[in-house]
């Protein structure tokens, strides 16, 4: 694997550090500004926003730069997002700085997940995605943990001053280990991106992207209670348990990835039912302490086993024109996120349980597998149709009116 991906993977580290540590600093935060705790939690949906917005707009408007340069420049817009926060004077400012450190966030990882695949040979597509997500799933393992303790002892701001390091060393890496010849390619322009989603098989790989880990979010935003008042762990236990999760990530992260160049479809799929299974065995895994570890380990492996090829299965069906759709696969987790979480809620306020959220998720991800079967189908049925006009003139043509993926974009 080329060295080229570790600068992919700093930003990656950079961008998971800043999403997640606002929850774990949020006490903090809320004390120094004065405002309440769920008014600081607005600072999460406000960087939410600015992923979903940003996803697909920036993807959008750098359509026709290389994209070499559009990753560094989206690099710079988040050291730009993080050092204002730093600085922030009140609660409104903090919210606009915490919206504009969210905007490169899926246009990052869409644009760099393009540029990833263009590093290696094609047989190794869906590991060089699995390597740039590498640093998003070692973020939550330490750099979240690390960057949460620094701003606890020395102060919020401390956290956000540091992040915009990490992101100076990731333009610094990028600048110097992507290469021009090979990072420098261009898409197929604005016209090409927004072709590329007109594309049925990209819409049903980004909805079984909304399914499916909206199934991990209904179960993941809740497992807080599930593990103290199912399994019976004190509340200072919940931080290692959830870098516990954090290692099952990283390992379904490369496990998916490997897997994936062997067999995209079918890691897909046994990533998806190996999900149902591990949500559906929830209220019985939480009911004892070792069996509860041992489910938080598996949900991640589970869940992260389909992230690289949800996203490359994407990127295939735009082909042509991957940019854009690879972004808008990002802000479909993100989706996911919100979606997931509201769902799983609304299971823990009709009184159903502790494990209610995770046996909802686990009805989100047979959803996701229906969707990706249904992909699947129409994947097969486009074959059949494409047979005979690969066939020479032999046989005849039959729905010649419907297009192949390849005509999906027109450039």
């Amino acid at each position: 694997m080329p060295l080229a991906l570790l600068a992919l993977a700093v930003g990656a580290f950079g961008i998971g550090t800043t999403e997640f540590v606002i929850m774990g600093l949020l006490p903090e935060v809320a004390a120094d500004l004065g405002v309440s705790i769920p008014t600081a939690g607005h600072l999460v949906s406000a960087y939410a926003l600015g992923v979903v917005i940003g996803a697909p707009l920036l993807a959008a408007v750098t359509a026709r730069m290389p994209r070499r340069t559009v990753l560094i420049r989206l690099m710079v817009l988040f050291v730009a997002g993080n050092a204002l926060s730093a600085f922030a004077p009140d609660e409104h400012w903090l919210l606009a700085a915490r919206f504009l450190s969210g905007l490169p966030h899926g246009a990052f990882f869409g644009v760099g997940a393009v540029v990833a695949t263009t590093l290696v040979a094609p047989e190794r597509k869906a590991r060089s995605v699995s390597l740039m997500f590498l640093g998003l799933t070692i973020a939550n393992v330490a750099g979240v943990p690390a960057a949460t303790l620094v701003g606890q002892h020395f102060g919020w701001r401390i956290t956000f001053l540091g992040v915009s390091a990490i992101g100076l060393a990731a333009i610094a890496s990028l600048a110097l280990l992507l290469p021009r010849d090979r990072g420098e390619t261009r898409s197929a322009g604005l016209r090409g991106e927004l072709g590329a989603l007109r594309s049925l098989p990209v819409w049903l790989a980004l909805g079984t992207t909304v399914a499916g880990f909206g199934a991990l979010f209904s179960a993941y935003s809740y497992i807080t209670p599930m593990l103290t008042d199912a399994a019976g762990y004190a509340k200072t236990s919940v931080t290692l348990l959830l870098a516990l999760f954090g290692v099952g990530a990283t390992i379904g992260n490369l496990a998916g990835g490997r897997l994936a160049d062997h067999s995209l479809r079918g890691t897909l799929f046994g990533g998806l039912a190996s999900l149902i299974l591990v949500l559906a065995l929830f209220p019985v895994l939480m009911s004892a302490q070792w069996s509860a570890a041992l489910a938080v380990l598996l949900l991640g492996v589970a869940a992260f086993a389909t992230g690289s090829p949800l996203q490359l299965m994407v990127m295939e069906k735009a082909a042509t024109a991957p940019s854009l759709a690879s972004s808008a696969n990002q802000a479909a987790f993100n989706l996911a996120n919100a979606g997931g979480a509201w769902i799983g809620g609304l299971a823990l306020a009709a009184g159903l349980g502790a494990t209610a959220p995770a046996v909802v998720g686990a009805g989100l991800a047979v959803v996701g597998l229906g969707v990706a079967g249904v992909a699947y189908a129409v994947d097969a049925r486009r074959t059949a149709v494409a047979a005979p006009r690969n066939g020479r003139g032999r046989g005849r043509v039959v729905a010649s009116h419907v297009p192949e993926e390849s005509e999906t974009v027109r450039v």
